[in-house]
């Protein structure tokens, strides 16, 4: 699958590592999708609220019926702490594992892909968003 497609076909996003400081580029990334209309869930054991919205400690922490929904995780933390993000991720159901700009892992992507979930690495999901064009 495209990254056209991830991002026409799937509107429920966990993003993990999601700061409450408006300097830092995952809280831009966060405000960008909420406005161009996809539904964000946020994941970061540090702070409790964020953009208005409660942030849950872990992917496994936020209520099943909304973890469930979750179709994309975006990853905005050190490519050594991406494994067990992935692992949350399998188990949530999600669809997509999206390692932000700078993150790699290739072992925790491999697993993702084993478990049928799309991968995406090394990329801006808004400027992806935004080279679209959607």
């Amino acid at each position: 699958m495209d990254i056209r497609s991830i991002l026409s076909m799937f509107r429920h996003i966990a993003i993990v590592g999601l700061s409450d400081k408006p300097d830092r580029p995952s809280h831009g990334v966060a405000r960008y999708l909420m406005q161009a209309g996809y539904l964000i869930c946020p994941v970061n054991p540090m702070i409790d609220e964020v953009l208005g919205m409660r942030c849950w400690p872990s992917i496994s922490a936020i209520p099943e019926q909304q973890r469930k929904l979750v179709e994309i995780v975006v990853i905005f933390r050190k490519p050594a702490d991406v494994p067990p993000v992935v692992d949350e991720a399998i188990a949530a159901g999600a669809r997509v594992v999206w390692m932000q700009l700078g993150i790699t892992n290739a072992r925790a992507a491999e697993k993702a892909r084993r478990a049928g979930l799309e991968v995406v690495e090394n990329r801006c999901i808004a400027v992806e968003h935004q080279r679209i064009g959607l």
